[in-house]
Order: C-alpha cells, then sequence, then structure tokens
C-alpha cells in the first residue's frame, strides 16, 4: 500500500526521490521520508503528514547539514547520487515520525523501505534484540534493516545479505535497501507487493509505479516474486531464490508524463471522470472491430481458448471492482446463459469454495495487486479452475498468476476513488459476456449486432452525460450536501451501480451511506427515512421500471427527497422525483455505464463543498496489499 522510490546514477537523488514521491503519495499519505548517500554518509530525514510535511522538513534540515569538516557543507553541494524514499499508509505502527520510513539498523549503516507485512516479525525481532539491535519503531519493517544489516556483518556483501533476509521473512512485501560501504548499489526484492525496475541512461530506479520515474524514463524491468534484483547505475542484475542470475527483457509503457499531471483540472479525480469517454473507447476499440461480435485474443496476454468448455463462471474482487462483476454477472446470464458467481474476494480465499474443472474464475483487480483478490485466484488455480485476471496494470502480479488476461486499458489512474478504472472494468465484463454469448450460440446475430454497436458508441454516450453534469451535481450537493446520511436503491442492474455510488459517496465525502436492491427497503431500511433524507434511486430503462417507480412512491410518502439517475425522455420517473440526474439512451443492459457517472459526480460535488481532499480520502490508499 506504501510508495518507494529508489535512485542511483549519476544526478543529485534528493530532487528525483521527492518528485517521484509526490506521483506515488496517492499509495500512502501519512508520513513520508527520503535517505541519501554520499561523501561517505547517509542523510535522513523523516515527516508525519503529506508530503508536502517532507519538503518542509528537508528544506528545514539544510542549515543543520554546515560545519561539516569545519566548512559549509549542504545536501546539494554533496550531492549524494544513490537514495531512497518512501511514502507511508500505516498498517502495522501509529503515524509517527519514529514509524515512518526510512529505517536504519543500530549503527546507521544500512537504510530500508518496505511495503507490506512481515508475518514473523515479532520472531526475528526477538533474535536481533538479543544479538544487540535496538529497536526504535512500533513497525514490523524495521526489523528488515537489522536482518540485512545481521546478514551483511556476515557477508560482507550488501546482494548477498538482502538475499539471505528474504530467505527468512515470512509475508507480503516490496523493500529496497542500501548500504553505507556500497554507494552505487540498491537492492531490491519483492514478494507479493508491487515493485518495478526504471531503466535510464547510466542511471537506475526503483519504484512500487511506474508514476513514480515517469518523467525520467519510460523503459521499465518488471521483477517477479521471490527474486532479488541489484541496481548500479549501469544496469540490473536479476537473483532467483537460489542466488543465480536471470535476464529480464526491458519494456517501454505508452504513458506519457502528461498522464500524471491534472491537465487543467482542479483534481485528479475530476481528470479521471472527465477522461472516461476516452478510457472505454480505448477498453473497446479494436475489440469490437467486427459488427457482429467480439474478438479478445491478444497475443502473449489472452487467448480465447480459455473460453472453451466453460461450465460456470466465479467472479472474485474487492470494492469497486466486486461491483463491476456484479454488473458483468447480469450480462453474461443472461447473454451467455452460463451460472455466475460473485464473491468477495476477502470471503472467498477462506470460504473453502467448491470450484475445479470446468470453473471459469475471474479475478478483477485495477491494480493487479490487490493481496485478497490475488488469494482468491490462487485457491481456484490450485482446485483445477482456469483463472482469468482483469486488470489495468500490465506485469502486475494479477498477470502472472493467471492463464490469460484482459486488460482495461484505462491508463494511470491517480485518485484513490476508482472512476475511469471502474466503467472499464464494466466495459470488459461486457466484452467477455458478449464472446462466450456467441462462442456458446445463446445470442443471436442481430441482437450482438445491437449490443456491439451501443458498445462502440459509449464513448459519445459518456462524453454526452458529462456535458453540464457538473452544474446539476453541484445543484444536488447544495441542496443536500449538509446532510448526515443518504440511502442509496436500484433493482436489478441498477443495484450494482446504486452499491457503487454510494461507496463513492462514503470513501470521498464520509458521510454515513447505504445501498439496498429496492425491492428489500420494506425489509428493514425504510426504518431510517425520514423529511431530512436523500435517497438517491437509479431509475434507469429497465423491465423493472415500473417496480423502481413503486420503490420511489414509497420513498416519497415518509417525506424523504428522491434524487433519481433517469434514461432521457421517461417522464415517468420524473413524476416521483424532486430532482433528476438524465443520462442518454442506450440498451437498458448497458446503462450502468452511463448510470454511474452523474453518481460520482454527485459525490464529488459533496465532497468539495465540504472542503475535503477527494484525491486522497483518510484512511484509503490506492492500492490494497495487505488483507
Amino acid at each position: 500500500m506504501c510508495g518507494i522510490v529508489g535512485y542511483v546514477g549519476p544526478r543529485a537523488a534528493q530532487e528525483l526521490l521527492l518528485e517521484g514521491l509526490q506521483r506515488l503519495e496517492y499509495r500512502g499519505y501519512d508520513s513520508a521520508g527520503i535517505s541519501v548517500l554520499g561523501d561517505g554518509r547517509i542523510e535522513s530525514v523523516r515527516a508525519v503528514g503529506n508530503l508536502g510535511r517532507l519538503l518542509d522538513a528537508v528544506g528545514a534540515a539544510e542549515p543543520a547539514r554546515k560545519a561539516v569538516d569545519g566548512g559549509a557543507v549542504a545536501l546539494a553541494t554533496l550531492a549524494p547520487t544513490t537514495g531512497i524514499g518512501h511514502t507511508r499508509w500505516a498498517t502495522h505502527g501509529k503515524v509517527t515520525e519514529a514509524n515512518a520510513h526510512p529505517h536504519a539498523d543500530t549503527a546507521d549503516r544500512v537504510h530500508v523501505v518496505v511495503n507490506g507485512i512481515v508475518e514473523n516479525y515479532l520472531a526475528l525481532k526477538e533474535r536481533l534484540a538479543a544479538l544487540g539491535a535496538g529497536f526504535t519503531s512500533q513497525t514490523d519493517a524495521e526489523v528488515i534493516a537489522h536482518l540485512v544489516s545481521h546478514h551483511l556483518e556476515a557477508t560482507g556483501d550488501l546482494p548477498a545479505a538482502v538475499q539471505a533476509a528474504v530467505g527468512e521473512l515470512e509475508g507480503h512485501y516490496a523493500f529496497v535497501a542500501m548500504a553505507l560501504d556500497e554507494p552505487d548499489v540498491l537492492v531490491g526484492a519483492r514478494n507479493e507487493c508491487p515493485l518495478v525496475v526504471g531503466v535510464g541512461e547510466g542511471e537506475r530506479f526503483f519504484a512500487s509505479a511506474i508514476a513514480a520515474f515517469l518523467s525520467q524514463t519510460r523503459r521499465v524491468q518488471h521483477i517477479e516474486d521471490g527474486e532479488v534484483v541489484v541496481l548500479r547505475p549501469d544496469g540490473a542484475t536479476f537473483l532467483d531464490a537460489a542466488g543465480a542470475e536471470m535476464r529480464r527483457e526491458v519494456t517501454e509503457v505508452d504513458w506519457d508524463e502528461a498522464t500524471a499531471e491534472k491537465g487543467g483540472f482542479e483534481t485528479f479525480m475530476l481528470k479521471e471522470v472527465h477522461e472516461q469517454p476516452e478510457a472505454v473507447a480505448e477498453t473497446v476499440g479494436d475489440r469490437t472491430r467486427r459488427a457482429d461480435g467480439v474478438d479478445l485474443t491478444e497475443p502473449g496476454a489472452f487467448d480465447e481458448a480459455l473460453l472453451e468448455g466453460v461450465k460456470r463462471v466465479v467472479v472474485v474482487a474487492c470494492g469497486t471492482s466486486y461491483h463491476a462483476g456484479l454488473i458483468g454477472r447480469y450480462a453474461i446470464e443472461s447473454w451467455a446463459r452460463l451460472s455466475v458467481e460473485t464473491d468477495i474476494a476477502s470471503e472467498y480465499r477462506y470460504r473453502d469454495p467448491v470450484v475445479g474443472e470446468g470453473d471459469l474464475v475471474v479475478g478483477i483487480t485495477q491494480s493487479g495487486e490487490t493481496r485478497d483478490t490475488l488469494a482468491a485466484m490462487r485457491v481456484a488455480r490450485e482446485r483445477g479452475a482456469k483463472v482469468l485476471a482483469i486488470t489495468n496494470v500490465m506485469g502486475s502480479q494479477a498477470t502472472r498468476e493467471s492463464d490469460g488476461v484482459l486488460y482495461t486499458r484505462a491508463g494511470l489512474e491517480i485518485g484513490v476513488a476508482a472512476t475511469k478504472t471502474f466503467v472499464c472494468q464494466v466495459a470488459v465484463m461486457y466484452l467477455l459476456a458478449l464472446r462466450l454469448a456467441e462462442l456458446r450460440g445463446t445470442l443471436d446475430a442481430d441482437r450482438r449486432s445491437a449490443l456491439v454497436a451501443d458498445l462502440r458508441r459509449m464513448p459519445e454516450l459518456l462524453g454526452q452525460t458529462l456535458e453540464g453534469l457538473g452544474k446539476v451535481a453541484d445543484g444536488v450537493a447544495a441542496r443536500h450536501g449538509d446532510k448526515g446520511f443518504f440511502l442509496y436503491l436500484g433493482r436489478h442492474v441498477g443495484l450494482p451501480v446504486a452499491l457503487e455510488g454510494a461507496l463513492k459517496l462514503k470513501e470521498i465525502s464520509y458521510i454515513a451511506t447505504d445501498a439496498y436492491a429496492a425491492g428489500e427497503m420494506k425489509h428493514g431500511p425504510i426504518a431510517l427515512l425520514d423529511e431530512s433524507t436523500p435517497v438517491v434511486v437509479v431509475a434507469t430503462d429497465s423491465p423493472v421500471l415500473e417496480k423502481v417507480a413503486s420503490n420511489m412512491q414509497e420513498v416519497s410518502a415518509r417525506g424523504a427527497h428522491v434524487i433519481a439517475v433517469a434514461t432521457e425522455g421517461n417522464e415517468m420517473i420524473a413524476a416521483h422525483a424532486e430532482e433528476l440526474l438524465r443520462v442518454p439512451r442506450t440498451d437498458w443492459t448497458l446503462q450502468p455505464l452511463l448510470a454511474v457517472v452523474p453518481l460520482q459526480m454527485v459525490a464529488y460535488a459533496i465532497a468539495r463543498r465540504r472542503g475535503l481532499n477527494v484525491d486522497q480520502p483518510r484512511n484509503l490508499a490506492k492500492t490494497v496489499t495487505v488483507e
């Protein structure tokens, strides 16, 4: 969940580390720190709070770096060219400066930055303390610094020390280490947490995500679980668990630096909401070239042979990705006539599920690194099921632990609250459903052609949805943004949209919000309604629309305020709602792609009205690599 960056090369490290951390702050922002190595010593600065606090602390530290050996030597003069940095999302230990990274050994000889959890840290800590290690934090991460230091004493070689330390660690982690007496070396390792190498001219980077070094290089090398990687300015050495060297291809990503900027919008989230038409266009474009069907084969990623002989589909995911899976369930069952089970990945992995040959298990994870989803995928694969990953990140763990991958092609998403990645996940689920239907012969050619045509039009319709939506959402926020509770309702494909809309409001505005199947309202939730309650109803066209209208009447009868997402031209819904959020007409099964956008914007408008940071909601981070 935390963000790691490292640099070794000819340039001053400090500026590059701080720039990298700025691009990784979405991964954690309760504390941050850097350590740089130069002129025979390691300088370290840490601060509690967002990255601005670290920048202030770095500036304040400059006067203290004077009068070295009788001279006025500042960090900029020393120009250390090796360093590591970290931005933290606390999982173990309170948010304090002592718990911030980098962590060091007792002699201040080894510094490390760590993402993840060391499950056997207590046993290691007790052993190392008995050997003389002095611990200064509450974290499990600090044990890695002392463990590497312990092995460095024995080996005299940082790569060998890291390799030995990895052999003793249990858990899921990524870390980068540097040592005082090896100034041009960084050593990294990963196990179920993201870490990649950036390849520059005479310089190398480590990072949790490509965004950290995107302004410097687009050339990357991916690290596999269990590997140790040694970085020097002129190259990277990849070592397997036995210490044998391996070759690793250098690939080039097609993101440019501007992708990671706000592009004139006030926040990343707003920018990404408005990127949804383009993102969906990228996702469906070449896959819908045939007028009467979908082609998903992508060399090196997905072979449609994976879909042969499928008897059941199981979707495992968490949070927003789970809601995308719920929408996909309706499409696959309706079009391909396959039974679909949707499960929250964190529950599935412990449920002793009945799964095996003939099952296609679809793991949906934006980052490709979501720990619970990866674990659920492993359970399914171990029991003989075929596993398909739907992810946005090439080279992520999910791509290596599946039998095939369908990429969402949403591009870089910085905002913690998923927007464009969600609609792209839904679009991929529709594509999968259509292809399964074609292969199984369960959908006639005319119906397939109509759905393909509507999917191809979706970027245009998303653009229409966004036109003027900001003002409408601002109006809803002005009237209801001060309310303490919202209820969201939906039926059929509208239910997952309601769940996602409610999640967005919770995530970024911190308002207590519940979401229910509208037909279940009389079984409890209706007791929550009074004259102050805003009720958001997903009421786009569908075969159950009249029942939804009846539910809206029940809400109005209790004095609550109905805000409806409705299809353009539907006057029946207009008669039952105080406020309308209109979306263009399309095939009703595809309406979720449009209906979620007004709910994203309402959540955004309310959060901004409350003065909240929508890109960095409290207690949340973009990539969940811990349980």
